[in-house]
């Protein structure tokens, strides 16, 4: 249960107020660039306006090439060059409205405490989602998924993610008979009970201490907070598939600069922006630059209390943080696409072949699109080893399909390790026209 003190209370009304007199202003502009589509964001600031932005972005599916944040006192001015998935240029009309909205009083979300839990949320749409934190062993997706099938839930979507021997995963189910939402205490409780046993299994002394969730956030959000709270950062890996992240202080201008390089792909921007959201930074200024293999960020944060980073362990979680909030979604291993007529227990057949010829799920996408079952997986040998053997691949694709289990190869499935180049700043690139227009502003700072 969330306590407000009354200054958090008058804080949040105050912001609620300069919302509805200064309206979030989007505007989309075809015409200033050759290569993207420029969005421009001005609108009043509160915690979490630069994240909710971004996600709606990447709910939208465009590719951020460049970016450029403002965020000074109570107002912020955004500037993303933006394509379609394609390279092109967008075409939609709604990008405008969808931003404007996401910003909007009524979007406003508070920032609970994160729970690691196997957690159940009643959804008020179509669905119950189920949220599981355990231990990653070869075949736990493939137990999992059979419980919920012996249980007569049917699962609708799923997103699974595996880090540092962690695994996270929102699971979407209705009821097998109905097609509803399952509400009710009892078989929620037993759904619960048997799910903690599995992800339990006979040594994972973490996951005992399990609760039910009491709310829900977006999908991949959510992800990253339960792999925090999970701590999946705390375990070393080795140097060379690291990204190369910085923090330092910058003592006249009282931020902390976070200088972030590493390989390129879809949600970079996402990943680390809501990291830094969740673990309460406020980002003032930053620069996005990823027109190729590799992508660079620069960030001038203060805590949420205004002040910047103050010791040599905080530096040092925040550096672990961000490399694990870019590695969790790099998925190593061959992904393996699923596109077939859905029906019930359909994932607990494909996983338990998974399993059974020696295949261990590290990440796993589950959509279902009217009666289609649309799934990626990416699979592993059982020790974790990226590369399989093609006699293994295609004797899983026949057992399973041929025609509907192919091999997908990911450019980004695995990034090259970012090299130690020595420091590095956005602010020493070449600058665009759209940066320059910003910096003369006082809109982009220099600590140089």
């Amino acid at each position: 249960m969330d306590v407000w003190s009354p200054s958090v209370a008058m804080d949040d009304e105050f912001e609620k107020l300069l919302i509805r007199m200064n309206p979030p202003r989007v505007t989309v502009d075809n015409a200033s660039s050759r290569k993207a589509t420029l969005i421009k964001v001005d609108s009043a600031n509160k915690h979490g306006s630069l994240l909710e932005v971004v996600q709606v972005l990447t709910d939208l599916d465009l590719i951020t090439r460049r970016a450029y944040i403002s965020s000074d006192g109570e107002w912020f001015m955004d500037v993303f060059h933006v394509t379609d998935q394609n390279g092109n240029k967008l075409s939609e009309d709604d990008v405008a409205d969808r931003i404007q909205q996401s910003l909007g009083p009524s979007s406003r979300s508070s920032f609970r405490s994160l729970r690691r839990s196997v957690g159940l949320v009643q959804s008020a749409d179509e669905n119950t989602t189920i949220e599981l934190t355990g231990r990653d062993r070869p075949g736990l997706l493939s137990e999992v998924f059979a419980v919920l099938a012996d249980l007569k839930c049917n699962v609708a979507g799923a997103e699974v993610w595996t880090h540092n021997s962690r695994m996270a995963s929102v699971v979407y189910i209705t009821d097998e008979a109905t097609g509803a939402p399952i509400d009710d205490p009892d078989r929620l409780g037993k759904i619960k009970q048997l799910l903690l046993y599995v992800l339990k299994g006979d040594r994972d002394r973490r996951s005992a201490n399990t609760a039910v969730s009491v709310g829900s956030t977006h999908k991949d959000r959510r992800l990253h907070q339960m792999m925090y709270a999970d701590r999946d950062y705390d375990v070393e890996e080795e140097n060379g598939n690291r990204p190369l992240v910085t923090v330092e202080n910058c003592l006249e201008k009282g931020y902390t600069v976070v200088n972030l390089r590493c390989g390129d792909r879809p949600k970079l921007l996402f990943d680390t922006v809501c990291t830094l959201t969740d673990m309460q930074y406020v980002v003032y200024h930053a620069t996005i630059i990823a027109e190729g293999p590799e992508a660079y960020q620069e960030y001038y944060i203060r805590h949420i209390d205004g002040s910047p980073i103050s010791s040599e362990a905080e530096r040092q979680r925040v550096i672990n943080c961000l490399e694990a909030a870019i590695k969790r979604r790099t998925s190593e291993g061959i992904r393996l696409e699923l596109c077939c007529e859905d029906r019930v227990g359909l994932l607990s057949d494909v996983t338990r072949i998974f399993r059974e010829n020696g295949l261990a799920v590290s990440r796993a996408e589950v959509t279902t699109r009217g009666d289609q079952a649309v799934n990626a997986f990416y699979v592993t040998d059982a020790s974790g080893h990226p590369s399989v053997k093609t006699e293994t691949i295609e004797a899983v694709r026949k057992e399973i399909g041929l025609a509907v289990l192919r091999v997908k190869e990911e450019a980004y499935s695995s990034s090259p390790p970012a090299q130690e180049l020595g420091k590095f700043s956005l602010g020493n690139l070449f600058r665009t026209r759209s940066e320059k227009f910003l910096y003369n502003l006082g809109l982009i700072k220099s600590c140089t």
